[in-house]
């Protein structure tokens, strides 16, 4: 299935985890994809994966290219989503994948200011940049444009990590804001708000990851792959009638209480 065949797309974040899942899947199915990340050679490196794996760039699922971008500098988003314009033609589809989260310290009362700006200025003015400045050619695109925010479940619900998880929920509030603008222009927003997904965060964790898969419904953690395959149908014409919603790919964590019913389940009990 080549359901981005002739799209354009710029994915932020991508050397690494779910933006270069993302890429990669998009690229597999036609798209000509710009892959940016802070890391210009990580970026690079995850480009050449993605020609490698085709066969080359001029081979079918192998168009791909990479770009240092820093989503905290205007100047620097702004340039990158020109430089996809420049090389593709257009833009049709944006994937704002960039984020910061710095763990939470023990007293609140401790909490310096420079973690939390940090946070919220990737995570989710990062993600305003970004929209700002594609905008305009998404909604040059003829009806398919379409913005994917990779927020967290940690925007739902309390998984702890106070200035991350606040910035992934005001990003599921700029989700719909967003919609409401961008509707009117031809342009779909929607989130992906994945649970725990066994990346690069979480190295030399894998007891901890195991045991957290035990927590969620479906009996493990996600992979980047699951997340990708959400962006993959939002991005798509599959979803054209679909904006300002926000999907959990979680594993059901965020439906089932899982240990409340393991609770129930061992003392033999029922219900609430």
């Amino acid at each position: 299935m080549r359901r981005f065949e002739g799209y354009a797309v710029l994915v932020t974040a991508a050397g690494q985890g779910i933006g270069a899942a993302v890429s990669r899947r998009l690229a597999a199915e036609g798209a000509r994809v710009l892959v940016t990340d802070v890391d210009g050679e990580r970026a690079e490196r995850a480009a050449e994966e993605i020609r490698d794996a085709a066969g080359g760039q001029d081979a079918a699922g192998g168009h791909a290219e990479a770009l240092a971008c820093d989503v905290r500098d205007r100047d620097s988003v702004e340039a990158a989503v020109a430089h996809a314009v420049e090389r593709f033609g257009r833009l049709d589809v944006l994937v704002s994948n960039a984020y910061s989260c710095h763990p939470d310290v023990e007293l609140l009362e401790d909490e310096p200011d420079g973690s939390w700006e940090q946070d919220i200025d990737t995570t989710l003015t990062g993600a305003f940049r970004c929209a700002r400045a594609a905008m305009p050619h998404l909604a040059a695109a003829g009806g398919r444009g379409a913005i994917v925010h990779i927020g967290s479940v940690n925007g739902l619900q309390d998984f702890g990590n106070h200035a991350y998880s606040a910035a992934k929920a005001g990003l599921t509030s700029l989700t719909r804001t967003l919609a409401g603008a961008g509707g009117p222009r031809g342009v779909r927003v929607n989130l992906v708000a994945p649970g725990t997904v066994r990346t690069a965060a979480w190295s030399g964790r894998d007891e901890v990851l195991e045991r957290l898969g035990e927590v969620y419904p479906l009996g493990r953690v996600g992979s980047p792959d699951d997340i990708a395959a959400a962006v993959a149908f939002l991005a798509s014409a599959d979803a054209a009638w679909i904006t300002g919603v926000t999907l959990p790919v979680d594993g059901g964590i965020t439906s089932v209480n899982s240990g409340f019913r393991q609770v129930v389940r061992d003392d033999g009990g029922a219900g609430t």
